[in-house]
């Protein structure tokens, strides 16, 4: 995406430009709809009998509405389907989550090795819940309650990356300034300040601040993104390069490696950084 990020939404990698998670929504609808008319059930007969409305059971049955897991087991009893109908609740939970979100996930359940530098907020997986909510909440325009329920449930499905095992080479640079915005609140930004030295403290992260006072700063471009995989291939993004694409060619990618290296050679140490953390929570 050409547009800077706004410390709200991580980038999008644009991997599968075609979205299945939609057409198994759609096809999952039509599913229930074959089955409620097999059972000689008009819509108003079958909603009465889920406990649901006859506008939402037309919705889930388009395809335009994602069936929740408590209405797919109501469903799977009201049309006797054994089960069968209820087996669609974990394609149904992934759908419930934005495509940007889904294809992320995917590249960075792959990745080997993960480079992040946030110059804006807080990176997505070092979010804790409530700090990630309240910058849902705080969106222009304002998203619905659902919008933020299900973009917190997508970022806190990619924080699973930290259960991983083999666990990745994670590393985080994170700005100064990042640390010591309230978002949420004096006492969200504590429970966030007391997540991230915990986070820092695991055998596979690397946990770096860029202070305030650095008088050379390779990352002036913007955020930096890049994963490795297995194959040795990799992915990278950088707001300050390439249009801000997601790049994969060799000689791009050595442009945001050097530029991601120099950032963390002129950030604090690692050890540095933890006892910054530690002396931010004193004050806070």
């Amino acid at each position: 995406m050409a547009e800077r990020n706004d410390g709200v939404d991580e980038p999008g990698w644009d991997v599968d430009p075609e979205d299945e998670i939609s057409a198994a929504v759609e096809m999952v609808g039509q599913h229930l709809k074959l089955r409620r008319e097999a059972a000689g059930l008009r819509v108003a007969e079958f909603a009465d009998e889920v406990g649901y409305g006859e506008d939402m059971v037309r919705k889930i049955e388009r395809g335009v509405r994602i069936p929740r897991p408590e209405y797919l087991d109501m469903a799977d009893g009201v049309l006797r389907a054994e089960g069968l109908v209820s087996a669609m609740k974990e394609k149904m939970k992934e759908a419930r989550y934005p495509k940007k979100a889904r294809d992320l996930a995917k590249l960075e359940g792959r990745a080997v090795e993960i480079g992040l530098y946030s110059n804006h907020n807080i990176h997505g997986l070092l979010q804790t819940e409530e700090h990630m909510r309240a910058l849902f909440e705080m969106r222009q325009p304002s998203y619905s309650q659902d919008q933020v329920e299900r973009d917190v449930a997508a970022r806190l499905a990619r924080q699973a990356i930290f259960e991983r095992s083999p666990a990745p080479a994670l590393s985080f640079v994170q700005e100064e300034a990042t640390l010591r915005r309230t978002i949420g609140g004096r006492m969200v930004l504590r429970r966030q300040l007391e997540h991230l030295a915990s986070v820092a403290q695991l055998r596979n992260v690397t946990f770096q601040v860029m202070p305030l006072d650095c008088e050379n700063h390779a990352g002036m471009g913007g955020l930096i993104e890049v994963l490795k995989f297995r194959d040795g291939t990799a992915v990278g993004r950088s707001e300050g390069a390439f249009n801000s694409r997601p790049v994969s060619d060799p000689k791009q990618l050595r442009i945001l490696e050097l530029r991601y290296g120099m950032i963390r050679a002129q950030a604090l140490t690692p050890r540095e950084s933890l006892a910054f953390i530690e002396e931010l929570l004193g004050e806070t």
